[in-house]
């Protein structure tokens, strides 16, 4: 990152992050723990969402990864949003039939969770 806006927009992802893990993530992610068939769906949603935001960007400096993980987040609520989505309670048993949408952004978090934990990483793992 280089720059005023290039912090401005890292932050603004940051923040948007911090609230879809409130809204979402510690329910999923804690759902996932509890459940290994669910967990092995959140890993594979998981790797989808990194091929997505990572692939043909290695080493670009275009735009910081948390950046693109937020950006591609916002697609997906707001996508689901437009056609009636509504986030699952935040209880283990509605996880077990989660949805699409519900474990792709459950994915962002985990990704987001993971570059927390490495921040010196260009991609989560």
């Amino acid at each position: 990152m280089g720059g005023v806006p290039d912090i401005f927009m890292h932050l603004s992802a940051r923040r948007w992050l911090s609230r879809l893990h409130e809204d979402l993530g510690i329910a999923g992610l804690a759902a996932a723990a509890a459940l290994p068939g669910l967990s092995a769906m959140l890993d594979q949603h998981a790797a989808a969402v990194r091929d997505a935001t990572t692939i043909g960007l290695e080493g670009s400096a275009a735009m910081a990864g948390l950046v693109l993980l937020a950006s591609y987040g916002r697609g997906v609520l707001t996508h689901a949003r437009e056609h009636g989505w509504r986030p699952l309670p935040a209880d283990a048993a509605a996880w077990r039939t989660a949805d699409w949408t519900s474990l792709r952004l459950a994915a962002v978090c985990t990704l987001a969770q993971a570059w927390d934990d490495n921040p010196g990483q260009s991609t989560p793992r």
